[in-house]
């Protein structure tokens, strides 16, 4: 065989790799709404920078009359690239290729994917289509999971790790996804369940579609397990593209700044009317964040899941932060036990990977009730609490409006070593609401009062009292556990200052293997 034969074979070989399962496949794929796995890859990446790896792997199968059947790069495209011009490794499974399926050798290409990433020190993005384990390879499978799951434990709070579902996930194939950083899901096409509907029928009798089981809105608004719903895979990976711009490529390293023309000294009188008269009238918390950030961009997280609650990434003169903000809009922005685990989740990863948080705090409690006490609002409240106090980097603490309780403490207080905490002049940092209070100073007066109009005056006259002391700043701002009472406008050139303040911050927890978070 001549060179040029030998050069033509190769160029035919790539061809029939990028095929994958071939164009009747990659055509019910498309019929389906979904893009193949290297149109995936080609979207995400900045044109032209992939690079691919292991494209004539072959599986090694000989079970079942497997081995008369194979396709290069066995069900799998790996390989780095960048976005805006920072690199990033990627897996996309290719479900044209026995439906995705993994096989001992599909996931060694996806463990040394990660391996490669690791060494890089750069993140990685796994785009997962899979019918899941390929049976014929029985134990094979399992452990080349295994292999994944450990790499992807390694690598957590090293180099950032996220998940695009958008296809099949199921089985012991949710595992990877869920011990990453950021799952991804699809409105139409993706779902994640450990066990299919056919087996619960069986199980438990119950009868339940594959939507309703671990459908893409599921896992958003109900379990939680996805943090990003996308209409559609286009609209998933332009998020994706801008996620990675608010994070650095790996532990080692900070956020990127990038140059701002918004200025930082500018002020929005909307701010000062925002918070409203009566203090049981809610407002969006997103508002304030829209206003007070870079061009008036944040990234949501979790958006459909405990709305109470709201996390996400803005930047303020062009330094990459996290938000924490309690949500008066949804159950007047109580505490209870998906937000705590929500924000603390949202908190260790800012805290992983040197981005600044903001905490944004209007908070009337913890939700009260046996469901939440039996549900464990205790010891997940108190994730929360060990999230903030654990974090070493910038945080930066604006109390809004109500701050009471336990709450109070929990929501990035000076205790938990908050480095800058302001408050609006409209701040009320107390133990509990007037009312409450009244009843615990003056129980034992208000059950001698048997005539209703006296029993009311008394009530009215003592919570005007406990508001005149309690329904402002100033007290806290006496004992120095607020650092300053700040005109609501000027909050975006007050963290913008804090944060250049805080840029040289040295901080370190003390030396162990590993800290034992209420889990």
């Amino acid at each position: 065989m001549s060179n040029q034969d030998k050069i033509k074979k190769l160029i035919d070989l790539r061809a029939e790799a990028k095929l994958g399962g071939g164009l009747k496949r990659i055509e019910a794929q498309h019929k389906k709404g979904k893009f193949t796995a290297r149109e995936r890859i080609e979207l995400l990446l900045d044109e032209g920078s992939f690079e691919e790896f292991d494209m004539f792997v072959t599986h090694r199968c000989t079970n079942f009359g497997l081995e008369k059947t194979k396709f290069l790069g066995d069900g799998v495209v790996t390989g780095h690239g960048t976005i805006d011009g920072r690199v990033v490794y990627v897996y996309s499974q290719d479900f044209t290729v026995f439906g995705g399926s993994l096989s001992e050798t599909f996931a060694q290409k996806i463990c040394k994917v990660m391996d490669m990433a690791m060494k890089a020190g750069a993140p990685i993005i796994g785009i997962n289509d899979s019918g899941g384990a390929r049976i014929q390879e029985g134990v094979n499978s399992l452990a080349g999971y295994a292999e994944i799951f450990q790499r992807n434990i390694m690598a957590s709070g090293v180099i950032p790790q996220i998940s695009a579902i958008f296809g099949p996930c199921a089985g012991g194939a949710v595992y990877s996804p869920a011990l990453t950083d950021f799952i991804m899901m699809t409105e139409q096409n993706s779902y994640m369940f450990v066990t299919g509907p056919k087996v619960v029928k069986t199980v438990t009798g119950e009868d339940i579609s594959v939507e309703d089981l671990g459908g893409g809105k599921v896992h958003a608004s109900k379990s939680g397990v996805s943090q990003f719903l996308v209409e559609n895979e286009q609209e998933g990976i332009l998020i994706l593209r801008k996620l990675i711009s608010y994070i650095p490529q790996n532990n080692l390293e900070d956020p990127i700044v990038t140059e701002c023309t918004d200025p930082f000294d500018r002020m929005d009188d909307l701010l000062n009317e925002i918070i409203p008269d009566n203090p049981n009238q809610p407002y969006d918390v997103k508002d304030v964040i829209h206003t007070m950030a870079d061009y008036g961009e944040f990234l949501e997280i979790h958006r459909n899941y405990a709305k109470n609650i709201v996390v996400g990434f803005s930047k303020f003169n062009g330094q990459p932060c996290g938000i924490v903000a309690n949500q008066p809009n949804y159950l007047a922005g109580v505490l209870d036990i998906n937000a705590s685990i929500k924000a603390a989740r949202f908190v260790r990863f800012c805290d992983a990977f040197n981005i600044p948080i903001i905490t944004l705090v209007d908070v009337p409690g913890f939700l009260p009730g046996s469901r939440q006490e039996y549900g464990g609002i205790i010891t997940h409240g108190a994730k929360l609490m060990f999230a903030y106090g654990e974090a070493t980097v910038p945080k930066i603490t604006v109390t809004l409006r109500k701050s009471y309780g336990g709450a109070h403490d929990v929501m990035s207080s000076k205790q938990l070593r908050g480095d800058l905490n302001y408050a609006w002049p409209t701040a009320e940092i107390a133990v509990m609401g007037a009312a409450g209070a009244v009843e615990v100073l003056h129980g034992r007066k208000l059950r001698d009062i048997e005539d209703a109009e006296e029993r009311a005056k008394f009530i009215a006259d003592h919570e005007e009292e406990y508001t005149e002391k309690f329904a402002n700043p100033y007290q806290a701002a006496s004992f120095g556990y607020i650092d300053d009472v700040i005109e609501p406008r000027n909050t975006r050139f007050r963290i913008i200052r804090g944060l250049q303040s805080l840029a040289t911050k040295k901080l370190v927890n003390p030396p162990k293997k590993h800290s034992n978070i209420p889990l």
